[in-house]
Formats: structure tokens, sequence, C-alpha cells
């Protein structure tokens, strides 16, 4: 696949999730490293549902958070478990669905 998304602002949400689906498919083929795979991921669900901020936060050894690759505003470094919903989340173990984080 090549680098260029071409996204039509007035597709259903299935459709949006079907394109999305089919783009980190052609994007993930063939490629191992994680960071670029979790990178190429964010950049494709930012564009697709236009999101103001989208990313991936990876699990340390002693569970606490890191911030990995992302889209959007600088972001927390570090998040300890139960700290905010990231955090909540991980230590939960499950989606925490927040309708708006304002």
């Amino acid at each position: 696949m090549g680098e260029d998304l071409s996204i039509n602002r007035s597709w259903s949400k299935e459709e949006q999730y079907q394109y999305a689906l089919s783009a980190c498919k052609a994007l993930l083929a063939g490629e191992q490293n994680q960071t670029a795979n979790l990178a190429n991921v964010a950049a494709v669900l930012k564009e697709v549902f236009n999101f103001f901020w989208v990313g991936f936060y990876l699990a340390e050894e002693d569970g606490n958070l890191v911030l990995g690759p992302f889209q959007g505003p600088v972001a927390c470094t570090r998040i300890n478990l139960g700290k905010g919903v990231c955090g909540t989340s991980a230590l939960e173990r499950k989606t925490i669905v927040v309708p708006d984080v304002e």
C-alpha cells in the first residue's frame, strides 16, 4: 500500500471502519517492526476518523504505561496503574468508554 489514504468524508461509520481495517492490513503486511506498525495504525485511525488524538500506551514490566506511537498533541509520557482512564483501564484490564473526555 502506498502512503496516501483516499478518504471520503461522506462514508458511513461502517464504510470508515471497513476502509481503516483494509488500510491497516495492507500497511502491516510483511512488516515486523512493532513501532512502525503502531505508528501507521495510529495515523490511519486519526486520518480516517478525524480523531483529535489516537495512540498507544505500552505496558512495562511493572505494569505501568509508557507512551508509544501516537498522532496528535503532546501526551503524558508515563501513566501509573489506576491513574486516570488509561491507568484504570490497564489496572482493571477492561475497556472504559468515556463519552466526552472534557
